[in-house]
């Protein structure tokens, strides 16, 4: 079977860039009729917190990505413990005990004198009279995995063949001092245990995987079966790195501030691909068109503004079956087929709707200067039964007795009524709202 893992950190919120990654992990494995699990890495005990795991899982199944199982590697850490022993055994996970501020020296003379900054493994040689005496210092040590000489090589999903150097990348290190697991480490050893088939992530992870590599064959004792893919990552809409100071980019913000689900997911599942970016009332349709070979290269760039757009678009195709719970739900009773078909091509955000309901609907008054305007108007207000003809007859008695026309004549108008200056045609909405409650706006706005 298919198997495919979304593994985030639960140190924050899930922003657009990782919501990508999730959703098309996702469709991946939906789309083979495979398995999809969540894999919270949340072995860095200090910055991990509660919180943010179940607002991540919240965070999915409101995006419609349910999963078929939830993993914490920090549930898992005696796992790590019998791999790093492993490694251990076999010569390929080793002590060092240089500090923080050692490190950082040996980078910066490597990198003056024009070598790479990779580890010199001087831990590698330490006598036990050397390790001796750190333990005296009160020194711990962290663990290194030491890469190996030969080619690392795999065809991504995305990038095509891909090849590393082994002796030419860093020595990571897989156990901290205080002895917990680094994520490289983790992720390897339940790559395996969980039988990942597919990893999909951005194109940050392409030395990782490298790394890992090497350390899941180490730890198998065979080639490694996982078929890759690295995406590449989003950028604003001037091509800058994109981050949370662009805007309100996490899921917990934009989901307080109206975007649907289906908005996100649309506009995602395409942004890197070269097909048309087009609205989806269903995660079926999405699904229908996925194929991760269309995503390409370049840095695809995202405008926040684009998910606003997408998001009325969406709202344009919902029926009236489809949002009428929801509509129960916020209170709004009574409604009505022709009040959302006059309404949800006016609106950003389902949201909004509260506000033409109580326009329709409810009580308001607004001011408006041209009085006159608006006792002519009220002059002429015809009597009902009122059709689709009575706003075009009513505007043109207005029009011959002040010859006034244009948004001369319409804007005063729309303001008395609603208060906006854009939103349905007035020849709908006088319909909606009745003689009794035209009337009335026309009266209070001349204050």
């Amino acid at each position: 079977m298919i198997k495919l893992r979304f593994a985030p950190s639960p140190t924050g919120y899930l922003h657009l860039g990782n919501t990508r990654t999730a959703l098309i992990n996702w469709l991946y494995a939906r789309a083979h009729q495979g398995h999809f699990i969540l894999r919270l890495d949340d072995t860095d005990a200090t910055r991990s917190q509660q919180k943010y795991a179940d607002q991540i899982q919240e965070d999915l199944l409101w995006l419609g990505l349910a999963y078929d199982e939830v993993v914490k590697q920090s549930d898992r850490l005696k796992d790590y413990e019998k791999a790093a022993d492993l490694l251990k055994d076999k010569g390929r996970l080793y002590a060092c005990y240089e500090t923080p501020e050692e490190l950082d020296l040996q980078r910066k003379i490597q990198i003056s004198s024009g070598k790479p900054p990779l580890y010199n493994r001087a831990a590698l040689f330490l006598t036990p009279s050397h390790i001796e005496k750190y333990k005296i210092d009160g020194r711990k040590p962290h663990w290194r995995f030491k890469m190996e000489k030969g080619e690392i090589r795999w065809h991504d999903l995305v990038r095509g063949d891909v090849a590393f150097e082994g002796d030419l990348l860093n020595d990571p290190i897989l156990i901290r001092e205080d002895g917990s697991p680094v994520f490289t480490l983790a992720t390897s050893v339940d790559d395996l245990d969980m039988k990942i088939t597919h990893i999909l992530r951005g194109e940050d992870h392409v030395t990782n995987t490298a790394v890992q590599i090497q350390i899941m064959e180490a730890l198998s004792g065979k080639p490694h079966s996982i078929h890759f893919g690295h995406l590449a990552l989003i950028s604003g809409s001037k091509g800058e790195g994109l981050s949370k100071r662009e805007g309100s980019l996490s899921l917990v913000e934009l989901r307080k501030e109206g975007l649907e689900p289906l908005a996100i997911n649309s506009l995602l599942a395409k942004l890197g691909t070269s097909d048309p970016i087009t609205p989806h009332t269903s995660l079926e349709g999405i699904l229908a068109d996925f194929d991760i070979h269309k995503f390409g290269r370049a840095s695809p760039r995202l405008d926040p503004d684009d998910l606003w757009q997408m998001n009325s678009r969406i709202l344009q195709m919902l029926s009236f079956e489809h949002i009428k719970p929801r509509l129960d739900r916020m209170g709004i009773e009574g409604s009505t087929p022709a009040f959302w078909a006059l309404v949800q091509k006016n609106i950003t955000k389902f949201q909004d709707i509260k506000e033409w309901d109580t326009i329709c609907y409810g009580h308001k008054s607004f001011l408006v200067e041209n009085k006159s305007l608006l006792e002519t108007a009220e002059h002429f207000l015809p009597l009902e039964p009122w059709d689709e003809s009575t706003f075009s007859t009513w505007m043109g008695e207005v029009k011959a007795e002040t010859d006034l026309k244009g948004k001369e004549l319409f804007m005063p108008i729309r303001h008395a009524l609603t208060g906006q200056e854009h939103g349905p045609e007035l020849k709908d909405l006088i319909l909606l709202m009745g003689r009794s409650k035209v009337l009335t706006r026309l009266q209070t706005a001349r204050g």
